[in-house]
């Protein structure tokens, strides 16, 4: 069986040992290549590196494809091997494909191993919803009790941990149908620009999220508006513009059902991720 290792800093290397399983290991190394100024690895997204061992072409391009939608063909690079004499379960390929879901775009120095029907997923999200959340998404798209998926992913920094315990699950709330702050919106949100003092020069970006209800291509829009409203206002508390980032995810990424108004009012949120 083959496995990818990260050694600090440096570029990926391999361990080989003889194939006996259809293998792929999917991995954003904790920095670019030596040589890199640091400045500049900061600053740059880091490569999504595809390794391992498949039994065929049309294996290697489905995957390879799966991974370009997901972070952009300039980001993949391609170290699949093809060797026909390795076993692969039944409709391997496909499950591969299905598994690498978008939730995988929240980890961060992150890794997926999958050797025969044994999956492991390691890296850092950015809290424990967050962790769950992964792994969910992937057993529900996967829809198969014969793979096992480990969650080795861990919780964010403490920096991270500081911004969660300011917001503390609190809903930051807006005018009905708008990116109009609510007053209790801008009380909590005088809060995490105290946490964010705390962690002094740190980026953050800010994700806005919605329930379902309308048109995905509206909530987008709302949730970016929503995001924008509250970095415009973090600013004037005094935090560094440069500092902060928006995102909208609109429905995309729920952390609960949105058949009821509770399950809709918490997917109703902004999120704080250090980056």
């Amino acid at each position: 069986m083959r496995r990818c290792y990260w050694r600090g800093a440096a570029a990926p290397a391999r361990t080989i040992r003889a194939a006996a399983f259809a293998m792929l290991c999917v991995a954003a190394p904790l920095a670019l290549a030596q040589g890199v100024p640091a400045a500049s690895a900061a600053a740059a997204p880091k490569p999504i590196v595809a390794a391992g061992t498949v039994p065929d072409e049309a294996t290697r391009a489905a995957v390879l494809s799966r991974l370009r939608e997901l972070y952009g063909a300039q980001r993949v690079v391609d170290r699949i091997e093809i060797d026909a004499g390795v076993v692969a379960p039944p409709n391997w390929q496909q499950h591969v494909v299905t598994m690498l879901t978008p939730a995988l775009q929240q980890v961060s120095a992150g890794q997926v191993d999958i050797s025969g029907n044994a999956v492991r997923v390691t890296g850092e999200v950015a809290n424990e919803a967050q962790r769950q959340q992964v792994v969910s998404d992937m057993a529900t798209a996967l829809n198969n009790p014969t793979y096992t998926i480990t969650n080795a992913l861990r919780n964010g920094s403490g920096q991270q941990k500081l911004l969660d315990a300011a917001l503390a699950n609190r809903i930051i709330e807006f005018e009905s149908g708008s990116a109009t702050l609510a007053p209790q919106g801008r009380v909590i949100l005088d809060e995490m620009a105290a946490a964010m003092r705390r962690i002094g020069q740190s980026r953050v970006q800010i994700i806005g999220h919605t329930d379902a209800v309308g048109g995905r291509d509206a909530n987008v829009a709302l949730s970016l508006a929503r995001a924008a409203a509250v970095k415009a206002y973090l600013e004037e508390q005094g935090i560094a513009a440069d500092n902060l980032s928006v995102r909208g995810l609109g429905p995309d990424q729920p952390v609960a059902d949105n058949a009821t108004p509770q399950g809709r009012a918490r997917n109703r949120r902004i999120e704080f991720r250090v980056l």
